[in-house]
């Protein structure tokens, strides 16, 4: 792969294998990993697991929207942000209403979104999906997120379609012998044993965003044209932000948030692309 990458962007490669520099980098990055793996084991390993929710907030800041309305009037004020702050605290609920309707505006589509003050306040979620829809929220950028090792040991989700088709049984068999794979290969092949775990099998990672990645996040990935199961996660973060943390006018202003689940969610889509074909 270097060799051929090299080929293409040979600036951004000419240190990856000097010994002092990346392979110095590579051995650091492996040696922090594995002392820190092995100390948390011994720490943790044992712990028996709590049943936990699919998403769960488990960090937020409880002044989000006093800060949030800060940065609003920060570019278009003259006073430091302290003296700013102070102020917008001091705001009737119908002058605060007034600035984020100002911040917002009229959201045509979901692409329209509000400025840098969304920026100002933090989330960060637990989540245990399937694997599958861990790998289509994991390509979202704008966001930290960290994920534990992929094993059968959290079970798997099967979709309710499977199920009506009468593909139960075939569907667990499958599971089965992915979960049987996984624990032939791990003894010798550690890390390389998760590729033997099917997409359906559920992953715990967490993600943590601000508000105007949130809005990114959650209007796209509730959108009819996706996968039920990143659909959930995401409807799921869009009511724990309103209810959860109480920041009901965040959650307000995501107005393109899809909330009726369609039967078949890429029905309408691919009709447009065959609609467009014969046209």
């Amino acid at each position: 792969m270097l060799v051929e990458l090299r080929k293409v962007i040979p600036s951004f490669l000419r240190r990856v294998d000097v010994a002092d520099r990346g392979g110095a980098w590579s051995d650091y990055l492996s040696g922090v990993r594995a002392e820190t793996e092995e100390l948390v084991d011994s720490l943790f390993g044992r712990t028996p697991v709590d049943g936990v929710a699919e998403v769960e907030l488990v960090d937020f800041d409880p002044d989000a929207e006093d800060k949030l309305l800060t940065a609003v009037c920060y570019p278009h004020a003259h006073v430091g942000e302290r003296q700013l702050a102070d102020l917008v605290a001091g705001l009737s609920q119908e002058q605060r209403a007034a600035l984020l309707t100002a911040a917002v505006g009229e959201r045509a589509n979901r692409r329209h979104r509000p400025g840098r003050s969304f920026e100002r306040c933090d989330y960060r979620f637990d989540i245990l999906s399937d694997y599958g829809a861990f790998r289509d929220l994991q390509r979202h950028r704008m966001l930290t997120i960290d994920w534990q090792r992929l094993t059968p040991n959290h079970g798997f989700v099967r979709p309710e379609l499977v199920e009506e088709s009468g593909a139960g049984d075939l569907f667990n068999e499958s599971m089965e012998r992915s979960a049987e794979l996984f624990d032939l290969l791990r003894p010798d092949f550690d890390q390389q044993a998760q590729y033997a775990v099917a997409m359906a099998y559920r992953l715990r990672y967490s993600m943590q965003f601000n508000a105007r990645e949130a809005m990114h996040l959650i209007e796209l990935r509730s959108s009819p044209q996706g996968h039920p199961s990143y659909r959930r996660v995401a409807l799921e973060m869009h009511r724990l932000i309103r209810d959860t943390a109480g920041h009901r006018a965040i959650a307000a202003a995501m107005t393109h948030v899809t909330h009726e689940a369609p039967e078949l969610e890429r029905l309408d889509a691919e009709r447009r692309i065959a609609s467009r074909r014969t046209t």
